[in-house]
């Protein structure tokens, strides 16, 4: 399964996300968000700034470890849970952008492409409202092209919401064709457990795609906060059990 992204190492995510609850008190919501994707070996493109104050930009500390270039940790990981090198010709991160200096991640993707322009691998890096972020490093048996026909399941590791357990199953669906992503993760916990996706097509990254972002959606990941806990706070009104926060695991990665 290949992807048709830019040649130009940046573009936009013109995506769409929904969150729904397995039990308890039912809550769903569907929200519209600006993810950008940028291959970053080598560098991403100059169309986002680069570790500065910028209106739409990228920052290595925002990924990884936060020390150092983030993609060269992303790449260790991958090495570290035997992605081979011929399935390690490229690596794309989608993300939010730094808005005005601020971004909140719930979760962002790195991809492993082999030369061939297919998926081999993946890396969620999920973030909480806490500070704390963990990865989940997903891949098939033998590291074959992810798929729709896929489902990688990994123990759930970080808190994230009061609402839901540190227990239980993350599944991943990873289906990336042409200029389309869909990924979907599935939590699944004895007694509760929801389901997250986001879709949407990919576009250059050009002049009236980065204007379009600023100003349909000038808060951007401030928004994405915003709402968080705006659905927080109607679960707490809903009486949703709630959990006290963990300390987040000692390793950086699940794989």
């Amino acid at each position: 399964m290949t992807a048709a992204w830019p040649d130009g190492g940046a573009a936009l995510l013109d995506g769409e996300t929904w969150h729904g609850r397995h039990s308890g008190p039912a809550n769903a919501f569907t929200y519209k968000v600006d993810y950008v994707l940028l291959r970053l070996d080598p560098a991403p493109s100059a169309r986002l700034g680069r570790g500065r104050f910028a209106p739409l930009a990228y920052s290595d500390r925002d990924h990884g470890d936060g020390e150092g270039p983030a993609v060269d940790w992303a790449r260790r990981i991958a090495i570290d849970h035997g992605l081979p090198a011929t399935a390690l010709c490229e690596t794309w991160l989608l993300t939010q952008p730094r808005r005005f200096g601020y971004v909140f991640n719930p979760v962002s993707f790195w991809f492993f492409r082999d030369a061939a322009g297919a998926v081999r691998a993946a890396l969620a890096e999920v973030n909480n409202t806490f500070g704390d972020r963990h990865s989940y490093f997903c891949a098939r048996d033998g590291f074959e092209p992810l798929g729709r026909d896929a489902e990688i399941v990994r123990p759930k590791r970080l808190h994230v919401s009061p609402f839901q357990s540190v227990a239980g199953d993350y599944r991943f669906r990873f289906d990336i064709s042409g200029d389309r992503i869909a990924i979907a993760i599935d939590h699944r916990a004895e007694g509760g457990g929801m389901r997250a996706t986001l879709t949407g097509r990919i576009a250059p990254l050009d002049g009236q795609a980065r204007r379009r972002m600023l100003f349909r959606r000038p808060l951007g990941a401030l928004r994405v906060f915003g709402l968080i806990h705006w659905q927080a706070l109607k679960l707490a009104i809903k009486r949703a059990p709630f959990r006290n926060r963990p300390l987040p695991p000692e390793k950086e990665v699940t794989g």
